[in-house]
């Protein structure tokens, strides 16, 4: 009984998702606006704080009693570090993952959506691939240049080990001049991400959860 009464508590707090009659126990973990690393935002953006999602995902990974992590995107992108700091924790994790864009997955979301053992897309949703790039002062000497072309090369790299997409498809969508006004880049719709590999299957949440249901019951358990 102790434990039911905590449902609800749980529930708000981790956003796990403990119903007394859930198949299985899951935890629902959303990164929503723009992911906040090194550098506070304005109080008037939405923002998903990396400082919160990391201990989350060790809490997650060494609980016994969570099954599975589904992760909700929902993301214009953010600090570049952060959001790839959260994505290689994802992608090292034993607990079974499956991420659903909804919306979008934008920037830094790419490599956040891919982290998850199988990826998932709602067909009104798109994902923006373009290189990286950074707000404020940027010195314009050689050493900052370097910088982004070794951060860039580390993106590229984890998203096609993480996916079905060829290094030089994913560079060819990031440098395309043709399509963004204002910027370089390519938008995916959700069958466009599907079609190039980026991601596994085009989506609903019910297909999410039933994705991560198999992979929970064809796991082996984590402790004994």
């Amino acid at each position: 009984m102790d434990n039911e009464k905590n449902i609800p508590e749980k529930a708000e707090d981790n956003g796990i998702s403990v119903l007394p009659d859930s198949k299985h126990l899951i935890h629902c973990l959303t990164v929503i606006g723009q992911v906040e690393g090194h550098y506070i935002l304005a109080e008037n953006n939405k923002t998903t704080k990396y400082e919160h999602i990391i201990p989350a995902l060790v809490a997650i990974e060494q609980d016994r009693s969570v099954e599975g992590l589904l992760i909700i995107l929902n993301t214009v992108g953010g600090d570049v570090e952060a959001g790839l700091a959260i994505a290689e924790m994802i992608a090292g994790m034993k607990t079974p993952t499956v991420s659903l864009v909804l919306g979008g997955g934008h920037s830094i979301g790419v490599p956040l959506a891919v982290s998850a053992k199988r990826s998932f897309i709602a067909s009104t949703a798109s994902m923006t691939i373009h290189p990286v790039r950074m707000n404020g002062t940027v010195l314009g000497v050689p050493q900052t240049l370097s910088y982004f072309q070794r951060m860039q090369d580390k993106i590229t790299d984890f998203v096609t080990a993480n996916s079905n997409m060829k290094p030089q498809e994913l560079r060819k969508l990031m440098m395309n001049t043709d399509e963004l006004v204002m910027d370089i880049g390519t938008v995916l719709d959700g069958k466009e991400a599907v079609d190039k590999g980026l991601i596994d299957s085009v989506g609903s949440l019910s297909d999410a959860l039933d994705c991560l249901y198999d992979m929970i019951e064809h796991t082996e358990k984590r402790y004994n």
